[in-house]
């Protein structure tokens, strides 16, 4: 009975011991994991402010690097601004500028108009044609005293220092036809080219009043040959094409 009570007794001493140790070891444990803890949530907290401080530094940064864009812009655009206004100040004194010679050009020509107007009155005054001979405008007219082919009216023209009658005018037209009642000729021709009228000068044909299917070039008939000469026909107010070698009076023109 002793024995077993000792033996049991033996067996039991040291649980006391492993428990204790046991908790020593816990308590341990637990201090060491709070230091462990507390350690880490510092270094985070120091992480964090870390990273708040490179954000913040970095945003200062860009908000730097903005400014300075901002302020080149700005410096840009003064420039731009200031170029803008001196050309458009220099625009405005070139306008004003030719603005003032366009006024003086204005008188210029107004006081030269006046001038001419009274050159042309005096000169209408003092012009006169010679005896025989009939102003119209500014131009003087003779009616040929007997006939021939156009070749002779024009040289006859050219005798008397002036030239068969050439019409530019619709006026100028109504007083021919008034001027003589007989078929006349004009210095109107196509001897160069067939179809293509000429006044005497060379000067193209722009005014035109010619008679019903005329000029027709003696409309292929053998009897009336080519007909590369113009006359005026006074009674239906119209031209016609005839044969250079018909006879018929002529009218001269030479400017008064």
């Amino acid at each position: 009975m002793l024995n077993m009570t000792c033996l049991l007794t033996r067996d039991l001493q040291p649980i006391p011991q492993v428990r204790v140790f046991s908790q020593s070891v816990y308590h341990h444990l637990i201090t060491v994991d709070c230091i462990s803890l507390c350690s880490g949530r510092r270094s985070s907290e120091r992480r964090f402010h870390g990273a708040v401080v490179l954000c913040l530094g970095l945003l200062s940064v860009f908000l730097l690097a903005g400014l300075i864009s901002l302020g080149v812009h700005y410096a840009d655009l003064s420039t731009i601004k200031a170029n803008l206004t001196e050309r458009l100040q220099a625009s405005d004194n070139k306008l004003s500028s030719v603005s003032a010679e366009r006024d003086l050009l204005n008188a210029s020509l107004t006081e030269k108009t006046k001038e001419l107007d009274k050159l042309q009155s005096l000169s209408k005054e003092k012009k006169t044609c010679p005896a025989g001979w009939t102003m119209f405008s500014s131009a003087c007219y003779l009616l040929s005293g007997g006939t021939g082919s156009w070749d002779e009216g024009r040289e006859d023209c050219r005798n008397r220092g002036a030239h068969l009658v050439m019409i530019d005018s619709v006026k100028e037209q109504t007083f021919l036809f008034g001027f003589t009642k007989k078929r006349t000729w004009i210095g109107l021709n196509d001897k160069d080219v067939e179809g293509t009228w000429k006044w005497i000068d060379g000067t193209p044909l722009t005014l035109m009043n010619w008679a019903e299917t005329q000029p027709d070039n003696g409309g292929g008939d053998p009897k009336f040959g080519k007909e590369d000469c113009a006359h005026i026909i006074p009674d239906i107010t119209r031209w016609n094409d005839l044969s250079c070698e018909s006879a018929m009076p002529w009218i001269c023109e030479k400017i008064a």
